[in-house]
């Protein structure tokens, strides 16, 4: 990796780590709950992190993007019941992903693998792959790239980053968007994930009953 990308994986790093509505501390927990294919009450996730109903309530107020069902069960928070164009297949289940960097990042914090399906972003061909904890496989093309965006001023996790998050089939696929996205570049799809292993460091040595109330 050169230098000026590692430079721009750092931004990207400090970015996400700075963001209004990361709550690193209760995303492993989160996840660990949600990929169990049930929504999940605020009660399961204070006995979770060892909290009360009540701080987690607080907590989970600083994470506008929370996604709830009709009964204020949590349905999403990266991982989603929802469907987005990120599918996202573990425990023979089909979840979907907020962003194409969450379907690389996600099976290290869970620590199982995942099959991949996304479009691309430009032609809406699908990019395929297995996500596992150390890094990508049978990546479909092979020459797919992931996009990262480094805001000036980011709003909150899912709309600076996220949803700027793409899956294209190759670095040419993404010249039309990055040339309107001047913040943004495209990563080799193994390059993407280790840009990413900061991040999952971090989450994996959060610690919710120290950090999140």
């Amino acid at each position: 990796m050169d230098t000026d990308t590692s430079r721009f994986i750092t931004r990207v790093t400090e970015a996400v780590r700075t963001a209004p509505g990361v709550g690193f501390a209760l995303l492993r927990p989160l996840l660990s709950l949600l990929v169990a294919g049930e929504p999940v009450t605020i009660a399961q996730l204070a006995t979770a992190v060892g909290h009360s109903e009540d701080e987690i309530r607080t907590a989970l107020a600083d994470l506008p993007d929370t996604e709830y069902d009709a009964q204020g069960r949590i349905i999403g928070y990266g991982l989603t019941f929802n469907p987005t164009p990120h599918r996202y297949e573990t425990r023979g289940r089909t979840f979907y992903t907020w962003c194409a960097m969450d379907t690389l990042v996600f099976p290290a914090i869970l620590g199982e693998s995942a099959r991949v399906t996304s479009p691309c972003q430009a032609t809406g061909e699908p990019v395929r792959l297995t996500a596992t904890p150390d890094g990508p496989t049978d990546v479909e093309p092979a020459t797919a790239v992931v996009s990262l965006v480094t805001p000036d001023h980011a709003t909150s996790v899912r709309t600076s980053f996220c949803n700027q998050s793409h899956f294209f089939t190759s670095a040419k696929a993404a010249k039309n968007w990055l040339a309107d996205h001047s913040d943004a570049r495209v990563l080799p799809i193994a390059e993407a994930y280790d840009a990413g292993r900061p991040i999952m460091a971090e989450l994996l040595a959060a610690s919710p009953s120290r950090k999140c109330c």
